[in-house]
């Protein structure tokens, strides 16, 4: 693969703030970290399309005694099995549950299905984290 060389300006506060980030980190220099900075950028880009395959997963923490939450888990996650890769089940104590959703398919698609579940009662805290499928990703 081909790499070029480009210039960056920017205010000199602003890059002893980065440097002093990338080094906690542990990048080896400025090149890694913006190359890092960049995938993440075209990734964000990607989602926010819409109609792009995109992965990521749907993490909730719910109360499994609250009203029919369980059931309207499994409900939802089986109207949704062309986008729902895997599941993973944790019990955390004797009420509440940790629930990994995986999911590939189209952003805007999967967005629908993170809106959905997060929303739904008994679901105390949930996040979708967004990736790409690593296709197009130099």
């Amino acid at each position: 693969m081909k790499v070029v060389r480009f210039g960056v300006s920017v205010p000199e506060e602003l890059l002893e703030k980065f440097d002093k980030i990338i080094e906690e980190k542990g990048y080896v220099n400025r090149s890694e970290a913006i190359r890092d900075l960049m995938r993440d950028f075209i990734i964000r880009n990607e989602w926010e399309i819409g109609d792009t395959e995109v992965a990521g997963t749907i993490t909730m923490l719910y109360n499994h005694d609250e009203a029919d939450v369980v059931k309207e888990l499994l409900d939802l996650q089986h109207e949704y099995l062309e986008e729902i890769v895997s599941s993973i089940h944790v019990h955390m104590d004797e009420h509440n549950c940790l629930e990994v959703v995986i999911v590939k398919g189209k952003a805007s698609r999967i967005k629908e299905i993170a809106d959905r579940l997060l929303s739904l009662k008994g679901v105390k805290h949930g996040k979708l984290v967004m990736t790409g499928t690593g296709k197009e990703l130099v």
